[in-house]
């Protein structure tokens, strides 16, 4: 945890007081979400996560940014961003405590929509909702670490990717559940409804899992023994999981080549195009570099894995 105690200085300082929904949680449980619920067949539902499969999605190179007309994205106000993102997954999006989006994905586009001399506004939203807001362009971009699946694929599209990461086990510390392979049909396990570890749990572990609105409210259900275990995305365990809690992350899985990206209207290639050349700009001036080392001090970008284009510069060092 000694990078997060840096990272968690940004975060909100709510999370130690958030009540605790439990019936919300129930009602939840029963709802549907981006999985059906629990099939016969176990299936990969991280099909297409990964950098090498989604290597054939990735651009060759992308538009100079002198050569984009902003007039010509088909953003529901001209000249402006209107973004998708959640309130409470720190480090990557989140709201400060001066009531701020922030987080390393929303300053990450921030910086992009810069480099292509728009605004950006966010709009806090449910991860359940995010991808058909997108799709049907309630917002113009989604920014929530969101993992470009094959599945996700057929109903919105992607830019290139930005950043990696994968899942973990977040549990009581005297609890029974020490890792992925404690996970069974006797556990309780919450997942934030609509997420890619929704879709794990239901239809790769078979399991059926306990479904809640937002990390904040899993995570608490889990510090209050509710739940027995959260799958979570890698980094928001780390920002969620703190020193005195009484929690720990039982197990990470961290696979350096995991790709996300944010999500846009299938349709809309112009604003996929050039959200693709605002993140080529700031791989190739150091802002990726610079920003991924403050908002994680510890992390080493690993030699085989890069953001952008295929024709972006390798990230500074």
């Amino acid at each position: 945890m000694k990078a997060m105690n840096i990272m968690m200085s940004k975060a909100t300082k709510w999370l130690a007081g958030a009540p605790v929904a439990l019936a919300l949680a129930i009602s939840l449980a029963a709802c549907g979400s981006g999985s059906t619920g629990a099939t016969g067949d176990a299936t990969d539902a991280l099909a297409g996560s990964d950098q090498s499969s989604t290597d054939r999605y990735t651009t060759a190179d992308v538009t100079p940014i002198a050569d984009i007309d902003i007039t010509k994205l088909g953003l529901n106000t001209e000249g402006k961003l209107e973004v998708g993102t959640l309130s409470d997954a720190p480090p990557n999006i989140f709201i400060d405590e001066s009531g701020n989006f922030t987080g390393y994905d929303n300053e990450l586009l921030r910086a992009i929509a810069t480099k292509l001399g728009l605004e950006v506004e966010f709009v806090a939203t449910d991860f359940s909702a995010l991808l058909s807001q997108v799709q049907t362009q309630q917002f113009d971009v989604g920014s929530s670490s969101i993992s470009t699946t094959d599945s996700r694929r057929e109903n919105v599209g992607f830019t290139n990717g930005y950043d990696f990461g994968f899942m973990a086990v977040v549990a009581k510390t005297d609890g029974g559940v020490n890792g992925f392979a404690d996970l069974n049909d006797s556990t309780r396990i919450g997942v934030v409804q609509g997420t890619v570890q929704d879709d794990y749990v239901t239809n790769t572990l078979n399991l059926e899992p306990v479904r809640f609105p937002d990390y904040a409210t899993v995570y608490a259900n889990v510090r209050n023994g509710q739940v027995d275990a959260w799958v979570a995305p890698s980094q928001q365990a780390e920002g969620q999981v703190k020193d005195g809690d009484d929690t720990k992350i039982a197990e990470s899985i961290v696979n350096t080549q995991n790709f996300m990206a944010y999500a846009v209207k299938k349709e809309n290639q112009p604003l996929i195009d050039a959200l693709n050349s605002g993140l080529d700009a700031v791989v190739a001036d150091g802002t990726w570099s610079k920003l991924t080392k403050e908002w994680y001090p510890d992390r080493e970008t690993p030699t085989d894995w890069k953001p952008g284009s295929k024709a972006a510069p390798a990230p500074q060092s």
